[in-house]
């Protein structure tokens, strides 16, 4: 915090007290509004990873609650993402969605061509406009299988009783998980969002595996570390205090509204 309020902005010492002078440079007097540049790349990847590993998640669950045969299989499959690290994640995903078309494809483009469906077929992460949606797919596919197995856990905790009497009741299948199961899933979806939030906000192996420190993809926890290799301490830190704003804004609403639930139970 001390940092994010002086003129640190080299190796020399400190010269003195600026205020909010760094704070508001950051939205007014950055080059190429860099940093509003990268708070929208922010929100559109955390958007389309938290609704992505959401549907996918949900699915997922829905399928293994109903029963299937070898669930224990298709769990490990699913939850399988969550054991490799980021980084070699995004590896295999920097190649996967190689940006190469024609002749040039690889990856995903080049299964696309060798099917005939070079419609698919387009320059993901590279691409100016979509490229931030681009990069939650690497995101979405490692975290779904977690989202999966928070949902099924919730499944597994409803009392059977509450199934069996709406059953009773004439229920339809539709009516069982719209009126009766998901309503008692609220806490584990809000707990979900929570998580998948703060992720989204502080990732940064993943971005710097897939795509480096590139202008297209560049969120605010790459800035902070580029800022830093220029030894500008103090905007670093402003930056830092700023996603640490973020984080807060998402994360201490949901802790007072579950201490208020506890101390209520």
């Amino acid at each position: 915090m001390k940092l994010s309020v002086s003129d640190q902005h080299n190796a020399l010492p400190s010269q003195g007290f600026v205020g909010l002078k760094n704070f508001t440079a950051l939205f007014t007097d950055d080059i190429n509004d860099r940093f509003v540049h990268s708070l929208k790349n922010l929100l559109i990847f955390t958007v389309v990873f938290m609704v992505g590993a959401l549907v996918m998640g949900v699915l997922w669950a829905l399928l293994l609650e109903r029963g299937i045969p070898g669930e224990g299989v298709f769990r490990a499959i699913y939850l399988f993402p969550m054991a490799v690290s980021f980084v070699a994640s995004g590896v295999v995903w920097r190649w996967l969605m190689n940006s190469g078309t024609g002749d040039q494809a690889g990856g995903l483009n080049r299964i696309f061509a060798d099917l005939h469906l070079g419609f698919l077929e387009n320059p993901w992460w590279t691409d100016p406009h979509w490229g931030m949606a681009a990069m939650a797919v690497p995101a979405i596919w490692q975290l779904a299988g977690y989202v999966m197995a928070l949902f099924l856990a919730g499944f597994r905790g409803i009392p059977a009783e509450l199934r069996e009497a709406a059953q009773m009741d004439g229920a339809t299948t539709y009516r069982l998980y719209r009126h009766v199961l998901f309503p008692q899933l609220t806490p584990t979806a809000l707990s979900v969002l929570i998580i998948l939030g703060h992720m989204s906000m502080k990732m940064f192996d993943l971005i710097m595996s897939v795509s480096g420190a590139q202008w297209i993809t560049e969120v605010p926890a790459v800035y902070v570390w580029q800022t830093l290799l220029t030894s500008d301490y103090a905007k670093a830190a402003a930056i830092s205090i700023v996603l640490l704003l973020l984080v807060a804004i998402v994360i201490v609403p949901y802790l007072i509204y579950n201490n208020r639930v506890e101390r209520r139970s």
